[in-house]
């Protein structure tokens, strides 16, 4: 399918004639604006004439899809999948700042209640970016297609009720920390005031309440902290002791958390910018979803549910996918945490350049495309797909390899669909 834009950038129709399109570009008439997905420009007067095509999305925690439908056909496919490591990145500055203020300005004066959290509409930065993700993924599909309505498919989860499916009426106020002064007297009354390792073998009066995943990621929540005692504790930080196998992190509720907080500030934000180029806005639900994919006999995709949100699930599908993948913009940390030999902090910024490739370029290798995800200033490069499959066990010479497009902030590949419309 190659994306057709008029001479002034509006989308038109999409087309399949590929002869005609090389005729256009080898007159003259037509230049290429984008290469994935193929995107071109007339450069003369034409009619637009548009149909009426409907945009579904996916919205997700993980991953989007996306599926632009007519009545009879589908224009465009994508499974774009989103960043996961804000959390880890700003605890990592955080812990960082705090390292060096105590280092160079010990007695410096507190200041955090001097941030813009009561700003209304205030979303946290890891929701934040994944709200903005959500609106530039439907912008860009909106450049290359002429789409009349966005339908989006938002889910409301009751924690409470995922925890315990009996749970009612005044039970939502009487939770699992109910009568308890904190999470910690909580977690301690919860394991019965026993190590959890030891079992009290180590007769050691003194319990902490220990963090199974790092605090930095994990959080406070009660289902990652357990009761150790001292011994155990100390042990297991110097490395003797290991914790037994059937101590794990409990059930992660972080998806279900966002995706209760984003649905109505993505959708607010549709209806405020779409609705006025004349675009119509509607909202459905995942339950409605799950039953148009099974009455069709659809396997479960992104893009598939995408195709069932739009409400044109039997549109003959495209026989390609776009496989996109949101990746960090800038890395501006000066140096490594691991510290060397004689307290020298390693650089982490590598040159701007190297051997004329940048990192995330596109490359062609042996008639397949690839990115650089990762580069040594002799010239040697690790490249992969975007489904993480290294070449050459990830050491290339710059020299087998050539330039095919410069990197972007989201990698896009195309990947072929099966008969059933999979990737």
């Amino acid at each position: 399918m190659v994306y057709v834009l008029n001479i002034d950038g509006q989308p038109l129709m999409p087309t399949d004639r590929h002869g005609k399109v090389r005729h256009l570009l080898k007159d003259g008439r037509a230049e290429v604006v984008k290469c994935c997905p193929f995107t071109i420009r007339l450069l003369y007067d034409s009619t637009h004439y548009t149909q009426d095509i409907v945009l579904g999305v996916d919205a997700g925690s993980k991953h989007i899809g996306l599926s632009a439908t007519t009545e009879t056909k589908e224009l465009y496919a994508s499974d774009v999948e989103l960043r996961n490591d804000i959390v880890d990145l700003i605890s990592t500055r955080r812990q960082n700042r705090r390292f060096r203020r105590n280092r160079k300005t010990r007695y410096r004066k507190a200041r955090f209640l001097n941030r813009l959290s009561d700003k209304k509409d205030w979303l946290a930065p890891s929701i934040r970016q994944k709200v903005d993700t959500h609106m530039t993924v439907v912008s860009r599909v909106c450049k290359i297609l002429p789409v009349t309505k966005i339908i989006v498919e938002t889910a409301s989860f009751d924690i409470q009720k995922i925890k315990d499916p009996d749970i009612s009426g005044t039970g939502y106020q009487h939770g699992e920390q109910l009568d308890f002064w904190n999470v910690r007297e909580y977690v301690l009354s919860r394991d019965g005031h026993t190590c959890q390792c030891c079992k009290g073998k180590s007769k050691d009066p003194v319990l902490n309440v220990h963090h199974i995943e790092s605090r930095k990621t994990g959080g406070d929540a009660p289902n990652n902290l357990i009761t150790l005692c001292e011994t155990c504790h100390k042990g297991y930080h110097s490395g003797a002791v290991q914790l037994p196998k059937a101590i794990h992190r409990g059930m992660r509720f972080k998806d279900a958390a966002f995706m209760g907080v984003m649905r109505w500030n993505f959708y607010n934000k549709l209806k405020e910018i779409y609705e006025l180029q004349g675009i119509e806005i509607r909202m459905t639900f995942g339950y409605l979803t799950k039953n148009t994919r099974i009455r069709h006999h659809l396997p479960k995709e992104h893009y598939i549910d995408a195709r069932c949100i739009s409400g044109h699930p039997e549109a003959i599908p495209n026989n390609e996918v776009f496989y996109q993948k949101k990746v960090r913009c800038h890395n501006r940390q000066i140096h490594k945490n691991t510290i060397l030999k004689g307290g020298v902090r390693k650089r982490n910024q590598a040159g701007y350049l190297v051997k004329g490739f940048r990192l995330f370029d596109k490359v062609a290798y042996k008639g397949r495309e690839y990115f650089i995800f990762g580069r040594r200033q002799s010239g040697f490069f690790d490249l992969r797909n975007l489904s993480g499959c290294k070449v050459n066990k990830g050491s290339l010479s710059y020299r087998k390899i050539g330039f095919l497009e410069p990197r972007q902030y989201y990698l896009c590949e195309r990947r072929v669909m099966d008969t059933q419309g999979c990737a």
